[in-house]
């Protein structure tokens, strides 16, 4: 085993990002272009995306405002966004800069058309100013730059897809992990020495935005329902409850555009939020103590990482479910479950929400984790048990590595039919609203 590899893994694939990844990403590829402008102030702005972008960036809120979208988005990246914050890249942006992206958005200066490219994460981005023009791409992770030209001219490309900000690609992670290494790995840690900060910002940082989740009202208040619910007596004030009540009150304030970061998971803040928050909520009940709470979540992780390095970072499928099948090892695992159990708990989660559709990141989204969190506990309680969906039953194979195999399969293959369909009816749905 490659301990460092794995650490660096975590790294690259653990970031801090400040509200939706997929609003995130377009705003910092049109920050790229904006300060490839030769320091003029931008005048109008061209987004082109794949359908998988602009799905999940149709109806985002964007953190510090109450904007939701990709003009908007694209207008404060590229009028005051600060590419080396990556993304995080419109965090401590001057208010000014709202108004005036509000300005170029209502003008019709800023565009949006879909891409035709066969890459699900992909966006192409050029700004003008008068004569002047600047354009950069980023594909395959939402910080890869890949192309940036000034007035047509190239300044930098990079034809492998790998940009100086692309991290370590799928198939490193695929060729490093398994289920069977992260367990070694994680048995192996000593999170008092071993570099493992990554694992505990998820924590503090996921945990805040909780925190304000249930504070304060955001978007369908899920996490602040569950509460009330539970201080009520409507709901058992049980394990599973606490863990659903914290998790998706990261999701409300997140989606909502609560201006507070969060430790993304293979290019997703939600399942940043999925592989971190089910595990603290269950080490905290369970008073499972720092070192075993730290270890969990460094499984949970490495599990989504690993499927996700599969699965594809965007899909015509649910992100949460990749995501809750990290957290239902992580429990498992604060319940005392060895490698087999843990197997089991993944198995269980394929057999049970693999399917569910994502339809665009929106308020919504926190509904859905709700229900994977829900799916995780009961996965990990059955694999406690020694309970497991059979190999005869649907897509599930004896083999946990053929199962998670079949599971991305679905994943990619599946996406070609469904996402253009998606697509296709939230597009109409938006040009009925404005019109």
């Amino acid at each position: 085993m490659d301990k460092q590899k794995i650490i660096d893994i975590l790294n690259s694939e653990m970031e801090l990002a400040t509200g939706c990844t997929e609003p995130a990403a377009i705003a910092f590829t049109a920050a790229v272009a904006a300060e490839h402008l030769s320091g003029k102030q931008v005048e109008s702005v061209c987004v082109r995306a794949s359908g998988n972008m602009i799905k999940n960036a149709m109806a985002a809120g964007i953190p510090g405002t109450n904007y939701t979208g990709m003009e908007y988005a694209a207008g404060i990246g590229a009028l005051g966004g600060d590419p080396s914050k990556k993304l995080q890249v419109i965090s401590g942006v001057d208010p000014a800069v709202y108004s005036a992206a509000q300005k170029l958005v209502e003008s019709g200066k800023i565009t949006v058309e879909v891409a035709d490219t066969p890459e699900k994460l992909y966006v192409d981005v050029t700004v003008e100013s008068g004569e002047d023009s600047a354009r950069a791409v980023i594909s395959g992770a939402h910080t890869n730059i890949v192309l940036v030209q000034e007035n047509g001219k190239t300044v930098f490309e990079n034809k492998d897809g790998t940009g100086p900000t692309g991290g370590i690609g799928p198939e490193e992670i695929k060729n490093t992990l398994s289920v069977q290494k992260i367990y070694e790995f994680v048995q192996q840690i000593d999170p008092e020495n071993d570099p493992l900060d990554i694992i505990r910002q998820s924590i503090s940082v996921n945990t805040a935005i909780s925190e304000e989740g249930l504070k304060n009202d955001y978007g369908l208040k899920i996490g602040r329902t569950v509460r009330e619910e539970l201080e009520n007596g409507m709901i058992g004030n049980d394990m599973v409850s606490n863990a659903v009540c914290v998790t998706t009150a990261a999701a409300d304030a997140r989606m909502a555009g609560a201006p507070f970061a969060v430790v993304s998971n293979s290019g997703s803040g939600n399942q940043g939020i999925t592989t971190t928050m089910p595990v603290v909520a269950t080490a905290k009940w369970l008073k499972a103590g720092e070192d075993r709470m730290l270890r969990a979540v460094t499984l949970s992780n490495l599990i989504a990482i690993y499927i996700k390095s599969k699965f594809g970072r965007l899909s015509a499928l649910c992100g949460a479910t990749v995501a809750a099948t990290g957290a239902a090892c992580g429990i498992t695992y604060l319940m005392g479950g060895d490698l087999k159990a843990i197997g089991f708990a993944i198995q269980n989660m394929i057999g049970n929400v693999t399917g569910m559709l994502c339809d665009g990141a929106k308020a919504d989204c926190a509904l859905k984790i709700s229900t994977c969190t829900n799916a995780a506990m009961q996965a990990a309680f059955m694999a406690m048990k020694g309970l497991c969906v059979q190999k005869t039953d649907g897509i599930v194979e004896n083999d946990v590595e053929k199962s998670i195999d079949n599971f991305a399969t679905l994943g990619n293959k599946g996406s070609s039919g469904m996402d253009p369909l998606v697509l296709d009816m939230m597009l109409h749905k938006r040009k009925k609203q404005l019109s």
